[in-house]
């Protein structure tokens, strides 16, 4: 689990510097422009870590789920995987964000060049193509039902055989640690998958859109932290211990200065 969580805080400093640092620009300093090649890099970019984070939620679920439902197995089995499926949503990020990014880039734009959007996405730039963009559209509406619904789809079903497995057990306090291990990764998942949906699968696009991208582009990325710290019994425990020791440091050193050697 927590090999998994860190490479998931990875990915969030990847997929938040993408984003961020020209939003800042444009709100500081009013820079506003971006050229062709860098808006299609940042939109491949981008792309390609949000489907990183869609597949790589999706493994964490699987790991959750096999640790519940076959923990006698979950060692040997994560052992031998573990890397292997770390890897995996970086491919499938990488190879699923170049075809409608192609097709996006091969449309004809001529002006006016305004994005109605903070960062280049593919509903804003296919809005603005003077050629007829429903191949492109096309082409995002089947690659954001794969790489967006399909995860979010299989992350259902593996919360509810998690759900059924957990019910089975007898004890209150075996019930409540089983879901204690997921109730993080669940709150995340859900507040990016419903923004993704509403943005991508639509690949029109509406009004609406940079409100929701800018929910899952930087606010969720900002909860995340918080939201795996604070429900993470370890995490707190290393906290305050580490908390303890400062304080513990500070008043040695404050009783010291008070009453000094020889006084």
């Amino acid at each position: 689990m927590y090999y998994f969580i860190s490479r998931f805080a990875i990915l969030e400093i990847i997929f938040v510097t993408i984003i961020v640092p020209k939003l800042l620009d444009i709100l500081i300093a009013g820079r506003n422009r971006v050229s062709f090649g860098a808006c299609f890099l940042q939109l491949y970019c981008a792309d390609t870590t949000g489907i990183i984070e869609c597949y790589l939620l999706t493994v964490m679920v699987f790991d959750r789920h096999l640790a519940i439902t076959s923990p006698l197995q979950y060692l040997v089995i994560m052992t031998q995987w573990c890397k292997k499926l770390a890897v995996l949503p970086w491919v499938v990020g990488l190879v699923g964000a170049f075809i409608p990014t192609i097709f996006t880039a091969s449309l004809k734009f001529c002006g006016p060049n305004m994005i109605d959007n903070f960062f280049c996405d593919l509903a804003p730039l296919q809005n603005l193509a003077c050629s007829d963009p429903y191949i492109s559209n096309l082409v995002t509406s089947i690659t954001a039902t794969l790489v967006v619904l399909l995860p979010f789809i299989i992350i259902m079903g593996f919360y509810m055989h998690i759900i059924i497995s957990v019910l089975k057990i007898k004890s209150v306090e075996g019930k409540h640690k089983a879901f204690s291990t997921c109730s993080s990764h669940l709150i995340v998942a859900s507040l990016f998958f419903s923004t993704g949906i509403i943005v991508y699968v639509r690949p029109n696009g509406s009004d609406h859109d940079k409100y929701f991208a800018l929910i899952y582009k930087v606010f969720i990325p900002l909860l995340n932290p918080f939201i795996y710290t604070l429900r993470n019994k370890d995490v707190k425990i290393a906290f305050f211990r580490t908390f303890k020791v400062i304080k513990e440091k500070y008043t040695i050193t404050l009783q010291s200065n008070l009453f000094p050697t020889g006084h």
